[in-house]
C-alpha cells in the first residue's frame, strides 16, 4: 500500500468513527490552541512594555539620591548637572537635565487640583522626550535664569483647571502665588516614570526658591533627580561609569566610601523586563504544553483500542502479504493525522482566544510564527510518540493469532 493510499484509509477510518475521532483530538486542540494563546498574550505584554520603555528612551539614565549614604542630606544639586554636563568629564553624556518635585494645590478661578508640581531644567522636556505640546511652548532658558513665574501644565490638569479652555497666557495660583501658563503638554498617558498629563512644570530655579527647600549638606539647593541621555544605546554603560565618576568626584568620595547616589538606565531595564517576560511566556507555554502531553496520551490510548478493534483486519492484511512496516506506518500515520487535523484547529482556536483578549483589555497579543511553528511541531511529534507504542503492538500481531481474535 503506498503513502496515498495509505493516508486516504486513515481519513476513511476517523470518518467511520467521527465522534471518537473528534474527541480524541479534542485534547490536542486545547492544548495547541492554550499555547499559542498563552505565548501570544506574553509576547504582546513583552512588546507592549519594550515599546514603553523605548517610547520614553532607551539611553536616558537617571541618576537618584541615596539617603542611606548621604547622611540625612539630599545630595545632589544644579552643580553636578553642571559637571555632568561638560564634555570632558563625561564625553559618552549628550545632555543633561533635572527636576525637584512634590505635590501642591494648584487653582485657577474656582477650580483646583492637588497634583505633583515639578521643578525642570529648559531642557527636560526634550531629554525626556516630553517635548510635544498642545499649545504654547516649553519653558526657556530665560525662564530658568530669571527664576520666572511661569509653569507648563499637564493635558490633564489643563483640562480640570479650564474647562477645555486654552489656558495658554492665563493664570494659575501655587501656594498663593500667580503663574502664567505658557504651554500644554500633549496628551501622554501613563508611562512608566508616571503621567505627564498630571504634571505641573515650572522653571527649577523658581520651584527651589518659592516651593521646595531642601538644600544639600553644602548649603545648594537640592534636587530630586537627574536626568541624563548617553549619546547612544550602546555608550550606556559608558556614560554610567562616567556619571558614577564624575558624581564621586564632585561629592569628596574617595576609596570605599558608599556613593551618595544610585545609577539606574533604561537599557538596565529593557534587559530585566525583557528577561522576566521571556521567562514567564516560556513558563506559560510550558503549561499549556501539558495539555498536550493529556491529548497524546488521549491519543495513544483511542489508539491502542483501535488495534484491538482491528486485530482481526490486521491478520487478514498480514496473510494476503502485508508487510510488517505496512500495519506499521498505517496505524502510526492514522495517530500522526489526527494529531494533524487537531493541531490546525488549534491554531485556528488560538488565535480567536489571542484577538478576544485584544479585544476584551485593550492589548495586543502578537502570534508570531515561531509560536506556531513550534505548537504545530509539538503537535505533530505527540502524535508520532504516542502512537508509535500502538502501531508497534499491532505490527507485531502473528497473522494466525489475529484471525483467530473474535
Amino acid at each position: 500500500m503506498n503513502l496515498s493510499e495509505s493516508f486516504l484509509s486513515a481519513l476513511d477510518t476517523l470518518a467511520a468513527h467521527k465522534l471518537r475521532s473528534a474527541l480524541t483530538m479534542l485534547g490536542v486542540i486545547i492544548g495547541v490552541a492554550a499555547v499559542i494563546a498563552l505565548m501570544a498574550i506574553g509576547n504582546g505584554v513583552q512588546s507592549s512594555i519594550t515599546d514603553e520603555i523605548t517610547s520614553v528612551g532607551s539611553n536616558l539614565i537617571v541618576v537618584s539620591p541615596d539617603m542611606e549614604h548621604s547622611g540625612g542630606y539630599p545630595p545632589l544639586s544644579l552643580a553636578d548637572v553642571e559637571a555632568l554636563a561638560d564634555p570632558l568629564n563625561a564625553p559618552a553624556v549628550s545632555s543633561v537635565a533635572a527636576s525637584v518635585a512634590g505635590n501642591r494645590e494648584v487653582t485657577a478661578g474656582g477650580n483646583s487640583v492637588t497634583t505633583s508640581v515639578s521643578g525642570v531644567t529648559a531642557n527636560y522636556f526634550e531629554v525626556v522626550n516630553l517635548g510635544e505640546f498642545q499649545a504654547g511652548d516649553g519653558l526657556t532658558q530665560a525662564d530658568v535664569d530669571t527664576k520666572a513665574r511661569v509653569v507648563v501644565l499637564g493635558a490633564s490638569v489643563a483640562s480640570e483647571l479650564f474647562d477645555g479652555e486654552n489656558p495658554v497666557g492665563r493664570m494659575v495660583k501655587i501656594d498663593g502665588a500667580s503663574y502664567e501658563v505658557v504651554g500644554v503638554l500633549a496628551e501622554q498617558g501613563q508611562t512608566l516614570a508616571g503621567n505627564p498629563d498630571e504634571n505641573v512644570y515650572a522653571p527649577i530655579t523658581t520651584a527651589q526658591a518659592r516651593l521646595y527647600a531642601d538644600r544639600t549638606r553644602t548649603g545648594k539647593h537640592a534636587v530630586s533627580s537627574i536626568t541624563a541621555q548617553a549619546r547612544s544605546e550602546t555608550e550606556a554603560d559608558a556614560a554610567i561609569e562616567q556619571i558614577e565618576a564624575t558624581l564621586r568626584e564632585a561629592h569628596g568620595l574617595t576609596g570605599d566610601d558608599e556613593s551618595d547616589f544610585s545609577t539606574f538606565s533604561q537599557t538596565a531595564l529593557l534587559e530585566t523586563v525583557n528577561t522576566i517576560t521571556a521567562t514567564l511566556t516560556a513558563f506559560l507555554g510550558a503549561i499549556a504544553g501539558i495539555s498536550l502531553l493529556v491529548g497524546g496520551i488521549g491519543i495513544m490510548n483511542i489508539m491502542l483500542v483501535s488495534v484491538t478493534e482491528r486485530t482481526r483486519e490486521i491478520g487478514v492484511r498480514k496473510a494476503i502479504g502485508a508487510l510488517r512496516r505496512d500495519i506499521l506506518g498505517q496505524f502510526l500515520l492514522e495517530s500522526i493525522l489526527m494529531s494533524a487535523i487537531g493541531g490546525l484547529a488549534g491554531i485556528a482556536l488560538g488565535w480567536l482566544l489571542a484577538q478576544a483578549f485584544s479585544l476584551a483589555l485593550d492589548a495586543t497579543a502578537v502570534v508570531d510564527a515561531q509560536t506556531v511553528l513550534m505548537a504545530t511541531g509539538f503537535a505533530a511529534a505527540v502524535g508520532l510518540v504516542f502512537g508509535l507504542y500502538p502501531a508497534w503492538r499491532a505490527s507485531k500481531l502473528r497473522p494466525i493469532e489475529a484471525l483467530r481474535y473474535e
